[in-house]
């Protein structure tokens, strides 16, 4: 009886199991950033895309640049990613958070020395 209880108990497990992808899959595929410093501003998107791997990393582009290295992560209840790009003259660090089907985010350039947050959407 221990052994069938313990089987029964493995086997939901497996099967509520999730795989890193899976978890991710709100941040992966291709998103529309909306890159105004205001919210009054003419609209400038520019296009991002993020793939997730299964040991969590992430690949893509952002705004026509290849990301180099990037990270998912959650905590606070949201699903987030990070990574880096380059522009040839300098990097490029974003991140972003999951929120309301939205992502809302921010870059850093290390060699043009600014923080502009973003938002995007499908």
């Amino acid at each position: 009886m221990k052994h069938l209880i313990l089987a029964t108990i493995l086997l939901a497990s497996a099967a509520s199991a999730e795989t890193v992808v899976e978890r991710y899959a709100p941040l992966a595929g291709t998103w529309k950033v909306d890159l105004r410093v205001a919210l009054t501003d003419a609209p400038y998107v520019q296009p991002m895309v993020l793939t997730v791997a299964e040991d969590g990393s992430v690949t893509g582009s952002f705004y026509n640049s290849d990301i180099l290295a990037g990270r998912v992560g959650r905590g606070q209840d949201r699903k987030c990613v990070a990574f880096r790009t380059t522009d040839g003259n300098g990097f490029y660090h974003s991140s972003a958070c999951l929120v309301d089907g939205k992502m809302i985010g921010q870059t850093w350039s290390e060699g043009r020395n600014f923080v502009l947050p973003w938002t995007a959407e499908r």
